[in-house]
């Protein structure tokens, strides 16, 4: 069973985490039976291993992590990767699968730059 971890930086600001949990409630609606769940790095909870092991206990056996992330810098290069070791230690029999960053993906490029030019958008 696929599970799917929307994975961003973390805020204090409870309103912050409304865009990333809007994510993961679309998730959940297009993903038929997919386990869909919120973590993130820091700030906010659940983190990352916390989300996973709540998946797995639910039946998971493929986490899939969507790092929202736009620019690629440390946390993306570094700190996922760490955290995706750790992960496939104490998961060693679910399949960890990490996207690209948000930023990477040349639809959101796209798209971004469709709203900024829509002149309905105003």
């Amino acid at each position: 069973m696929l599970g799917v971890i929307v994975f961003a930086h973390g805020s204090r600001d409870p309103l912050w985490r409304k865009p990333i949990e809007a994510v993961a409630a679309q998730i959940s609606a297009e993903g038929g039976s997919a386990l869909v769940s919120c973590a993130y790095l820091e700030l906010s909870d659940p983190d990352l291993s916390t989300a996973a092991a709540q998946l797995v206990a639910q039946g998971a056996t493929h986490l899939r992590i969507l790092p929202l992330f736009f620019g690629v810098g440390k946390h993306a290069r570094e700190d996922l990767p760490a955290l995706l070791m750790a992960l496939e230690k104490n998961h060693p029999g679910v399949r960890i699968e990490a996207l690209p960053s948000a930023g990477e993906n040349p639809r959101l490029t796209a798209l971004l730059a469709e709203i900024a030019l829509d002149s309905g958008s105003t």
